[in-house]
This record gives C-alpha cells, structure tokens and sequence, in this order.
C-alpha cells in the first residue's frame, strides 16, 4: 500500500480539502425520520456516503455513534468504512484511542491492520498517557501504510486546561511538546504519516504549528463556530496542511442526497 501521504495528497489534489464527518447523533436520527437504532444509523451513514462518496476527499465516522447499537453498530461502520474506500476516498475513524503496552498493540492491530475488519486509512489517538504510550500505532500505520492523528489542540474550550498547561522541564505548552513530538518522528520516518487533531474553533491556537511535516484534522467547522474563512490566519504556513472536518454543518442538510451535496460543494467553494 502507498503511503497515507501520498494518497491523502492525491484525494486532495482530485476532490478538494474537506473531511465530512459522519456523526449518526440520535438527534440528527431523527431529523432524519430514521429510527435510533442500527437500521436507522445504517440507513444515516450508507446514505452520506452514497450521496457524496465521489466528491469528498475523506470521511471521519465518529465510532461511538455506531458502538452504542452494540455489535449491530460495529457491523454497520464496517460497512460503512467498506463503502468509503469503494467510493474512492479516505476514512479517519474517529475513535481516540490511548493505553499503554499490549492493550495499546491491540488498539492497533484493531484499526490499523491489514484485513482488520475495522481497519481505516487513519485513526484519532490521544497521547495523554504519553507520547510514547501510542508507539505501537504509529509502528503499525509506517509498516501498513496507514496514519496516525494526535490530538493536541482541541476544538472544545475545556481542552486547554491541560493542552495549554506548560510541560515539566521545557518551556512550552502540553500542546506545544506533543506537536514537535510528531514533527520530530514524521522527520525520523520520511513518511509524515502522524498528523495533529487542532481544533478550528479557536481565535488563537496558544502554539505553533508553522513547521509541522504532517496532516491537520481540523474539526469544529460549522455547528461548534469554526470558519472555513479563518483558517488561513489560524494556520498561516501551515494552511497547505489543514484538512477541516465537517460534520453537523453537512449532516444538517439531509436526508436529501442533492442537499447534502450542494452543501459539500459549497464548502468547498469556500476554498483557502
């Protein structure tokens, strides 16, 4: 498999940057006239990918919308994230994971394995059991081609408590370490197959992410307040990196398949 690099630059380059989340919320359930159960989240899911799987460049479908329903959830993303590789684009499994030793390889092998019946182009971890802790996804995504996205700044208010906190010993933020921590390994790499999860919705990001050498999921688009027409002061040197995420602000528009795209051709109209 080609890197997750290459064949993110290459959706990109052919769709467009933007990540339309898939959020199967039991209230968007039923705006949709679907019932909160897994026949309706998989009628809500199968039915944004069908209606924009050829336009989107990436899905980000939110795992704990689909674990509620039990096993008949499960079942449903692995459709789902079958539907999204079928449609040509990438998935991001939202699913932030974060352990240590054998319970970490086992995140790993779940999401990032080839043949894993859950397995995504890219996964959402959180570091905050150390940087280090989340090694065996990263060995997974370099040897399997897959990627890795670290959260570090992210969209909701109360995440600065510790991600703005400053860092033992070195002068800089949680936020700041855990971004060079992934810069310095996508250099160590060449693969530049860790990305960051930086939250759009904030006037100042409170760290720096000029130099960084990977993806940045951007979520917090729309509904949270983010603007697709702020991001190039957010983000400065770092724009050509940003991929923002999208998800209630699309989700809103259904269940009508020519809403949902007319929405998603909007936003990427918007451009940056």
């Amino acid at each position: 498999m080609s890197s997750y690099q290459s064949r993110l630059a290459n959706a990109v380059q052919q769709r467009g940057a933007l990540c339309v989340g898939i959020d199967p919320h039991p209230g968007l359930l039923r705006a949709w006239g679907l019932s909160v159960d897994a026949v309706g989240v998989e009628a809500f899911a199968r039915r944004v990918v069908e209606a924009v799987g050829t336009e989107v460049a990436v899905f980000k479908p939110q795992s704990a919308f689909f674990e509620i329903h039990g096993s008949a959830g499960i079942a449903v993303l692995e459709r789902t994230l079958a539907d999204i590789a079928e449609a040509g684009a990438l998935s991001i499994l939202d699913v932030k994971r974060g352990d240590i030793g054998s319970t970490m390889d086992a995140y790993a092998e779940a999401y990032l394995a080839d043949g894993a019946p859950l397995a995504a182009d890219a996964i959402t971890v959180s570091p905050y059991l150390g940087f280090g802790s989340l090694q065996p996804a990263f060995d997974l995504a370099h040897r399997h081609g897959r990627g890795v996205y670290v959260l570090a700044r992210t969209s909701n208010p109360e995440g600065g408590q510790v991600q703005l906190a400053l860092c033992g010993d070195h002068e800089g933020s949680v936020a700041q370490e855990i971004i060079d921590s992934a810069a310095r390994l996508n250099a160590e790499t060449g693969q530049n197959a860790i990305g960051l999860v930086i939250g759009g919705t904030h006037a100042d990001l409170g760290c720096d992410v000029g130099a960084f050498n990977g993806s940045i999921l951007v979520p917090g688009i729309g509904f949270q307040g983010g603007r697709i027409d702020d991001l190039p002061a957010l983000f400065g040197a770092a724009l050509e990196n940003v991929l923002p995420a999208v998800s209630r602000d699309v989700l809103g528009s259904g269940p009508d398949a020519g809403a949902l795209a007319d929405r998603v051709r909007s936003l990427l109209a918007i451009g940056f």
